[in-house]
């Protein structure tokens, strides 16, 4: 039981790593911050969630386990409200999200929009 045990929280770690990486890599590589928050968010999810979830498997039924789902809880309550928080800053300072600024611009390659008819 022990050595299944170790490898479901071995792999739960390794998959909270693998997402951490993930969303690291999303919050550098995003275009805008919109989007970045949503690499952030992967991390603050699934990435968190998976390595306390191992740790807890490895501690067993102690009060570090109780700890970890405490914080746990804590995360997952205050992560999405501050992630609102900034969103809602960004657009009251004016910061619209990228795609909000393509669908802004006239598109200009369709050449059905243009009217070849002439008045008489």
């Amino acid at each position: 039981m022990d050595l299944v045990l170790d490898v479901l929280s071995w792999a739960l770690i390794l998959n909270g790593a693998v997402f951490a990486i993930i969303g690291g890599i999303g919050m550098l590589r995003l275009p805008d911050m919109f989007a970045r928050m949503h690499g952030a968010g992967i991390i603050d999810t699934m990435g968190m969630i998976s390595i306390f979830l191992g740790l807890a498997l490895q501690a067993g039924f102690t009060m570090v386990t109780v700890k970890l789902v405490m914080i746990v809880l804590m995360v997952l309550y205050t992560g999405p409200t501050a992630t609102h928080a900034l969103a809602r800053a960004a657009l009251h300072a004016g910061v619209l999200p990228l795609l909000s600024e393509r669908r802004a611009a006239p598109d200009t390659t369709d050449t059905d929009a243009t009217d070849t008819r002439e008045d008489a």
